[in-house]
């Protein structure tokens, strides 16, 4: 028996890496998924991998730091599928020439990494939250970092801060809607060999020296996030709630 068998999951960042590993393998293990993206080739092609697998799948575009766009996203899930009982929060953004030391940081560059990774976070389970209650309870995914709990050299600073916001708004949301059957957990991956870090691992040297920072020898893939995804948006996980999970290899037990 396929261990999502009913349930509905949207899932924002999704049209690459780890959004796309975990929609591919929610399909296959039966939910009825919504793919969500800014990049909407990026999105269609999940869609269609996902129905590769037999099961069933949908595409809306969405920008997670727009109210509009997140409320029409969550309207398209229920209408489609006529409920929604898991909520993956995956979309984020990370360098690009936005982020560095707080004090080389601009304001549009902090402002625009805060809008993606944690207001989105806020916006989708304002949203999202209410459709989960409504379906009798669920799962609520977030996707932090371990960047977001120990500190390192690396020239993220907003993108850290936005991290540690996610893991203290899972607690809380966690405790506010326990007794309304709505689960909160976090994942914190380590480096996952994802197009996110493609300009941190654009060498044979780099990518080496990245991987043997984590005590297993290599750098996560979008499968090793996805695997974990899937036991807290399963019914295995029903008794989990305000869990902040590292899935980094080792790395934070250093």
């Amino acid at each position: 028996m396929t261990r999502l068998a009913g349930k509905v999951a949207l899932i924002t960042g999704s049209g690459s890496g780890q959004g796309r590993a975990a929609a591919v393998l929610f399909a296959r293990e039966g939910a009825r998924v919504v793919v969500s993206d800014v990049n909407v080739a990026g999105g269609e092609e999940t869609v269609e991998l996902a129905r590769k697998t037999g099961g069933e799948a949908i595409f809306q575009r969405a920008d997670v730091s727009q109210a509009g766009d997140v409320e029409k996203l969550v309207q398209a899930a229920t209408q489609a599928y006529g409920a929604l009982h898991i909520l993956y929060n995956n979309a984020a953004i990370y360098g690009g020439g936005l982020d560095g030391f707080v004090t080389e940081l601009t304001e549009d560059g902090w402002n625009r990494i805060v809008d993606v990774n944690l207001k989105g976070v806020f916006l989708c389970c304002k949203f999202g939250i209410p459709a989960l209650i409504a379906a009798g309870g669920g799962s609520v995914i977030n996707i932090a970092s371990v960047a977001g709990l120990v500190g390192s050299g690396n020239r993220s600073h907003a993108y850290s801060a936005t991290k540690g916001g996610v893991i203290s708004l899972t607690r809380a949301m966690a405790m506010a809607y326990a007794r309304r059957g709505v689960r909160v957990n976090a994942i914190c991956p380590g480096g996952v060999d994802t197009p996110m870090i493609a300009g941190l691992i654009d060498t044979e040297d780099r990518q080496r020296r990245f991987a043997q920072a984590h005590p297993l020898g290599r750098l996560g893939t979008p499968e090793d996030i996805a695997y974990f995804a899937l036991y807290l948006a399963s019914d295995e996980s029903s008794w989990v709630t305000g869990g902040i999970f590292p899935v980094d290899g080792g790395l934070t037990a250093q």
